[in-house]
């Protein structure tokens, strides 16, 4: 109703010319005619023409066409001499107004700067609507230009939709179809146009004859493709779950409890959708696997930004990269956006190398991250928290910063569980080797200071000693393994610290509470001991 309203309030000020970014051109035509001949919204009805290159102006009542309308400078001349109250729509106006705003056709570019006393004071009320799938507008006209922008469908729509699909094609099953698996499917559908919703819709039905709520596999399939075009986003697919992760039970209660955040009953709750979460800490314990398992948890899709894809040799192409993938990650909300690594890609913030780029880059994606209403769920991972600039570590940026440390007895355990009971399924290969809690209870202790990486590479390593001796694994090709096995708490040590001391204060432990007191008194992990004692309330459980 808003943009109803605005719309209305936008033809009755004679505003002379109204620029609408969408693909939707039906959609937006439909709702510029129904606006410009209701005598409620507009107090004098207006006659609609629509304008292509290819058929010039066609009388969108009568459905006849204007003669010798094709050129666009012949068009603006019928606009100018035309004698009656009207709305001319232009279809695809901005392949004249030049790439990048650069070399438009200036004959043009004049003759509808020469219309504008026509439209603002002549005793014809009329208004132009230029609709295009991109924004361009050339610089000698942006005074004059008021851009509309044009939302993609909303809920109510989408369900509307698929209520007319499912009343026409009568020989779909829906009869399973519940008011909630309806819901999850619009939302799921949120983020494309009516066009590729009702694509998504149809693919679904003509599958098996039936929509259920497992279709939302096939919405999301239609999402990857958005995502594909775009060429900076990558739309990444994951089969782990949050029983693949080893440990960290305070990050994963964290994000369990924050599941659904976005549906209506949470709206009861007056709760506001989460931000996101910075993941940092040792490398190789389960930062990247956490935000690939989100995925799943979640129920939403996982696009991963890569920051080098962003900076681009074009002056003023980064930012609008920036522009497009934070677009294209609303357009597909709800949605988790995965920033890997974010440290390298904002290592030139402080740096003048550049011309500055870096540091627009960042401030745009800050501002975005503050401001933004669509429901996108941040997840950044960092190795090197040293590097990232101190205005993206602020309450209001992230909802929590969690610090991922190497892991205790206990997430040894489960991790040496979760890859050995993954890799054993033949029973000629785990013949010799009995997986008791016994067993697990050793290695786990045998690897103190491992990381999790560390911990899988074991057991590979071990699979590789048996497979090149055609044998069944052996509980002596793990040991032989662990004590060949450097770990980069040793190899690092300093670096680690340096983290630990720096998460003391500023992070919470992803490691719940508890576990935090297994650690032992060796030399890789005293260090854990000294700061884990000052850490105080920070060692929080979700």
């Amino acid at each position: 109703m808003l943009l109803v309203k605005k719309i209305s309030n936008l033809i009755r000020a004679r505003f002379p010319y109204i620029y609408m970014t969408t693909y939707e051109e039906d959609r937006a035509t439909s709702l510029i005619k129904k606006i410009a001949r209701e005598p409620k919204l507009v107090k004098i009805p207006r006659e609609v023409y629509i304008w292509t290159q290819t058929n010039g102006f066609v009388n969108e009542e009568t459905e006849k066409f204007v003669t010798n309308t094709e050129n666009p400078l012949k068009a603006l001349d019928f606009v100018q001499n035309h004698e009656k109250d009207s709305v001319f729509i232009f279809y695809d106006m901005h392949v004249f107004f030049g790439v990048k705003n650069r070399n438009p056709d200036f004959e043009l570019v004049r003759k509808l700067r020469d219309l504008l006393p026509f439209l603002k004071t002549g005793q014809a009320r009329k208004n132009v609507f230029f609709i295009s799938p991109e924004l361009v507008i050339p610089e000698t006209l942006q005074k004059d230009m008021t851009i509309c922008n044009f939302p993609l469908p909303t809920m109510e729509e989408i369900k509307k939709k698929l209520d007319s699909m499912i009343l026409q094609n009568k020989s779909v099953k829906s009869d399973t179809l519940t008011e909630d698996d309806k819901e999850k499917l619009c939302k799921a559908a949120l983020g494309l146009t009516l066009q590729e919703t009702e694509n998504a819709f149809a693919l679904a039905m003509v599958n098996d004859a039936k929509i259920t709520v497992d279709d939302i596999k096939i919405i999301m399939e239609e999402k990857m493709q958005v995502i594909k075009k775009t060429g900076i986003l990558e739309f990444v697919q994951s089969d782990l779950n949050i029983y693949d992760i080893g440990g960290l039970d305070n990050l994963k209660s964290w994000l369990k409890k924050r599941n659904n955040s976005w549906s209506e009953k949470a709206k009861k709750y007056c709760l506001p959708a989460p931000k996101g979460v910075l993941i940092t800490g040792v490398p190789g314990c389960g930062k990247s696997l956490t935000a690939k398992a989100m995925s799943q948890i979640w129920k939403l899709p996982l696009l991963r930004l890569d920051l080098g894809k962003i900076f681009s040799g074009l002056v003023g192409s980064s930012e609008e990269n920036m522009r497009r993938a934070i677009a294209t990650a609303e357009a597909v909300a709800p949605s988790i956006l995965w920033v890997d690594e974010i440290e390298k890609g904002l290592s030139g913030v402080n740096s003048s190398n550049d011309s500055g780029v870096s540091s627009r880059i960042f401030g745009q994606f800050l501002t975005w991250m503050q401001e933004k209403e669509a429901p996108v769920f941040v997840i950044a991972t960092a190795n090197n928290i040293h590097n990232l600039p101190p205005e993206l570590l602020r309450k209001g940026r992230f909802d929590e910063i969690f610090f991922v440390d190497i892991p205790t007895v206990n997430e040894r355990k489960e991790i040496f569980k979760l890859h050995l009971t993954k890799r054993l399924k033949n029973p000629e290969i785990s013949s010799q080797i009995n997986l008791d809690d016994a067993l697990i209870t050793k290695l786990a202790e045998m690897t103190e200071g491992f990381i999790g990486a560390e911990i899988e590479q074991v057991v590979i390593s071990a699979l590789y000693e048996a497979f090149f001796e055609n044998r069944a694994l052996e509980f002596k090709d793990l040991e032989k393994t662990i004590k060949n096995t450097v770990p980069l708490s040793t190899t690092q040590k300093e670096q680690i610290l340096s983290l630990r001391q720096w998460a003391n204060v500023r992070a919470v432990a992803a490691t719940k509470k508890e576990d935090l007191s297994q650690y032992k008194d060796t030399a890789a992990a005293e260090d854990i001991n000294n700061i884990e004692k000052s850490r105080g309330g920070r060692a929080l459980d979700f």
